[in-house]
Order: C-alpha cells, then structure tokens, then sequence
C-alpha cells in the first residue's frame, strides 16, 4: 500500500517561511552582484550632489530594468534585485493563495485574491497618476 501525506498548515507555514527567506536572501545576493559591478563600473566617477536632474534616470520602469540587466549593468542589477525583494510578498500572497484553495477554503481565497489585486493596483501606478 501507497501512503499519502497530507499537506498540514504546520507544512504550508514551513513552505512559506522558506520562500520568504529564500526570496530575500537571493535578491541580497543579487543587489550586492550589482553594487559590485556598479562600484567596478563607476567606482571613479566624482558625483555632484548638489543637482539632481530626473530627465538623466534610465531605469524608470519594469521593461528598462528587464532590459538592461540583461547587459549587466550595476545600476540595473541592483535594481533587478529590489524588484526581486518587492516580489517576494506577492509570491507570498500567492502561495497562501493555492494553500487556501487545496484545503478548499474559498472564503480566503477570494480575500486573497481581493489582496493581490490591491497589491498589483498599487504597483501598476495605483490611483496617483
């Protein structure tokens, strides 16, 4: 005879314990990658903190950033690793998700789903522009 196991609450609990911890340690990893290359690239450069200009910023959204991590740019690897960081909750929302649906809790799952969707809301621009 085959045994099944059961998935617990204690097993989904250890689940996401383990993604959170997975997902900030490997984005830290990934931010200080591109401080490292970041520092290699422009670690001469004398910066003027007296002048910001907004106009000179290149990363200004998901699709450049995606883009130029690819050419492993410091400046976007770093920021690669803070949308890794950001998205670590959202898979977290999304694990709890499935969790609630396996034990057919549909209650939480539609509670999650309204979460996500704030979640996902907010960071599209949310209500501000």
């Amino acid at each position: 005879m085959a045994e099944t196991k059961n998935i617990t609450d204690k097993d989904i609990q250890s689940l996401v314990g383990n993604l959170l911890r997975t997902g900030v340690y490997v984005s830290m990893g990934i931010v200080v990658f591109g401080g490292i290359i970041y520092l290699y690239e422009h670690g001469t450069e004398k910066i003027d903190y007296a002048e910001f200009s907004f106009n000179k910023v290149s990363l200004k959204t998901v699709e450049a950033i995606f883009a130029n991590v690819l050419t492993f740019k410091g400046a976007a690897v770093v920021q690669f690793g803070l949308l890794m960081l950001i998205f670590t909750p959202i898979a977290r929302v999304l694990m709890a998700i499935v969790s609630f649906f396996l034990e057919k809790d549909y209650l939480y799952v539609v509670i999650g789903l309204i979460v996500l969707a704030i979640i996902m809301a907010s960071l599209s621009g949310g209500f501000a522009h």
